[in-house]
């Protein structure tokens, strides 16, 4: 049977634990020669291998998920204390992964507090760093409580999947997209997969889920949920800019995320991202998204920065 792009998904972020070890400011002969030296703290690392891509550059967003997946492994509670799911991210990209290549994940536990925990996180190929991540976890708990409105936008049910788009296309570049991704994305303003938008605006809106279900593990939903959100948040820049992503002369590069996940949910049911772009300078585009349940219940905010070069 063809493992589903779900299915293999679930196998990346299926992390193996490959025990803790003291990294020392000057690496000794007991640190493993594949991890740099980083801190002088107790690390707990994990192995996970990549899904294989087209360029052989290992996706961000996937690098993010098995993050999100290392730092929640390492959250260990007293019995019957109430979980702490993740509440944000901060990362930054900082060299490009090989997808043909194991990824060490070394997660160091920044603190343990009454009711938050901080961890900090290197992923790590060929002994150098290619991400590094701080998140928090925080124990769920009352307070003051708002959120902003979901805009109003047709249903997925109404929009073509990637699937019904590209399917029929007999062209590698179609097919990964049609079938080779586990999320089913549907632009409410159109792709730029081919052409460029008709509407040169820095908005744009997009439903997604994963094209199966997932475990009932929080941690893996919240995972999905950022690797997900790698995948069209610098897609207003080329919106406003009349660009689309085969172009030749086009150099782009996700170089910082940031993710706060307001309200827990599941990324197998639709969440609608919408996305907008405050500034594009410097060979830089900024990138703002808000993902919102389809009961408007709002989940996340979602913040990139990315290089994006034109090449004349």
């Amino acid at each position: 049977m063809t493992e589903s792009p779900v299915d293999r998904l679930l196998a990346t972020l299926d992390l193996q634990e490959v025990g803790a070890v003291e990294v020392n400011l000057r690496p000794t002969d007991q640190t493993p020669a594949e991890l740099p030296a980083l801190v002088n703290e107790d690390v707990t690392v994990f192995l996970g291998q990549s899904e294989r891509m087209p360029h052989h550059r290992v996706f961000g967003g996937q690098v993010l998920a098995q993050g999100v997946i290392a730092c929640g492994r390492t959250i260990t509670l007293e019995p019957g204390a109430p979980p702490r799911p993740i509440h944000s991210l901060h990362a930054y990209f900082m060299r490009p992964g090989d997808d043909e290549a194991p990824i060490h994940f070394a997660v160091e536990r920044m603190r343990d507090g009454a009711s938050f925990s901080t961890r900090r996180m290197h992923a790590i190929q060929h002994g150098k760093p290619i991400l590094a991540m701080s998140a928090s976890f925080q124990e769920v708990a009352g307070g003051l409580d708002h959120q902003d409105e979901m805009p109003t936008v047709p249903a997925p049910e109404d929009l073509p999947s990637m699937t019904d788009l590209f399917g029929g296309i007999n062209e590698p570049r179609a097919q990964d997209l049609a079938n080779r991704r586990p999320i089913d994305m549907r632009h409410n303003d159109g792709h730029l997969f081919f052409a460029p938008a008709e509407e040169r605006t820095a908005e744009q809106s997009v439903w997604m889920r994963t094209k199966g279900a997932l475990p009932d593990d929080p941690l893996i939903h919240a995972a999905v949920l950022a690797y997900s959100s790698d995948y069209s948040l610098l897609e207003p820049v080329l919106r406003r800019h009349g660009l689309v992503w085969p172009d030749a002369r086009l150099r782009i590069a996700s170089l910082d995320h940031a993710m706060w996940f307001h309200r827990q949910a599941r990324a197998d049911d639709w969440v609608l991202y919408a996305q907008q772009s405050p500034s594009a300078q410097s060979g830089r585009g900024l990138a703002i998204g808000r993902m919102f349940g389809r009961d408007g219940t709002m989940i996340a905010t979602v913040a990139q920065e990315g290089m994006i070069r034109v090449k004349e």
